[in-house]
């Protein structure tokens, strides 16, 4: 864990540039890597980026960039060196062994977050299982102040014992957490059996784009809703009434780029709310220069939930701190995505797709929500009348 006591922990970010990738891709992938080292508590000092085709198997990045990182290591009093990908057991080490502090990569640096976020019995529980799953294949790493066998009479060490309990000590706990959360699965199953005819609705999208602030305007609830990453952990589900049309609002977790698989998996009841609903609300800051990769990231995690089919409502938020650059009259260069406007995104293929439909609104300043609570009662009464055919006596004066 981060220590988050009386001085902040000083740390320095890592990333590659891989081939394909501009520098604008990278500057937002780090200054994301840098919004998750201050939500875990850390402070980041500066940032190394390295152009290549693929990471080091040792060092992660070229000896050269290396031994630069270790030297403003040493002399600038760094405690944290954070590498924006998954790092191995042996590469741990070996940067450990060159830079003389501790490493952490992003899958760790998430999972610290998740922990520290963690409310309930049940999250804890998801979290816990996930910190197993990653510590498991690291072990050999953790144990290098021990001995190793190595064969040969007197050689004999401790190291290999010690690492093989442990193995098992882990294995059994996360057999048990496993086991804990099955049993929380078919509780949460019969909960949402039991929640009557009424249509489901998921609030889905990237951490920190503005979900939970959604859910507390259309639900009437007091969700914490803070600019911070994976403020929310835990689904919350509301009864939400449009009209006379009731119907089932859950917020769920963000998703992010590079999202750790063992997450995906421990947190599966929790992303049961999305598999089983019968809309989804896809909210996207429109603000974030990279909202169409974020757009990206989001199908693909739905994709691989099982969800991509279902209904979607394209929401995009935040337009009150949307900005762009004009371009001048003479300028014959072609338009850049900083050079739209509100208006041209709106008339693009966003609000077009014969797919989706899409809203432009303002969660903060409440911009466009009447048209917004229209269309989703819309929505939800088209679904209502398909699902529950005898039930429309419910919106029959509409």
């Amino acid at each position: 864990m981060i220590e988050t006591g009386k001085r902040k922990e000083r740390a320095i970010l890592v990333g590659l540039i891989y081939p394909g990738q501009d520098e604008d891709q990278s500057r937002d992938y780090l200054a994301e890597l840098s919004f998750l080292t201050e939500t875990a508590g850390a402070e980041p000092v500066f940032s190394f980026v390295q152009r290549l085709k693929a990471p080091d198997p040792k060092t992660f990045v070229g000896s050269g960039r290396i031994s630069e990182i270790a030297s403003y290591v040493s002399e600038n009093g760094i405690d944290l060196a954070i590498f924006d990908d998954e790092l191995s057991a042996a590469q741990i080490r070996n940067i450990e062994n060159v830079l003389k502090c501790r490493v952490l990569d992003r899958t760790n640096l998430i999972l610290d977050i998740f922990a520290g976020r963690a409310n309930t019995s049940y999250a804890r529980t998801q979290v816990e299982l996930a910190q197993y799953q990653y510590l498991l294949p690291r072990l050999t790493g953790m144990w290098t102040h021990l001995e190793r066998q190595r064969g040969g009479i007197g050689l004999r060490g401790p190291g290999e014992t010690e690492i093989e309990t442990d193995r098992r000590i882990i294995r059994d706990k996360i057999a048990l957490l496993k086991d804990r959360l099955k049993k929380i699965d078919v509780q949460m199953s019969t909960q949402r059996r039991n929640r009557g005819k009424m249509v489901r609705v998921a609030l889905v999208g990237y951490t920190n784009v503005g979900k939970s602030t959604i859910m507390n305007l259309i639900s009437k609830t007091d969700l914490p809703a803070e600019n911070r990453l994976f403020a929310t952990l835990d689904a919350t589900v509301r009864k939400v009434v449009i009209g006379n049309l009731p119907f089932l609002l859950s917020d769920t977790v963000g998703f992010i780029r590079k999202l750790p698989h063992h997450l995906v998996e421990s947190f599966k009841s929790t992303l049961d709310e999305v598999r089983e609903s019968d809309l989804l609300l896809h909210v996207i800051d429109i603000s974030h220069p990279g909202f169409e990769e974020q757009i990206e990231v989001v199908d693909a995690t739905l994709n691989d939930l099982g969800s991509a089919g279902k209904p979607v409502i394209l929401v995009f938020n935040k337009i009150d701190s949307f900005t762009y650059t004009k371009k001048d009259e003479d300028d014959l260069t072609p338009a850049e995505r900083g050079n739209f406007s509100l208006d041209d995104l709106k008339n693009t293929w966003m609000a077009a797709d014969k797919n989706h439909r899409s809203i432009f609104i303002s969660a903060k300043t409440r911009e466009n929500i009447d048209e917004f609570r229209k269309l989703l009662y819309e929505e939800v009464k088209r679904i209502h009348i398909t699902r529950y055919p005898y039930n429309d006596f419910l919106f029959g004066n509409e």
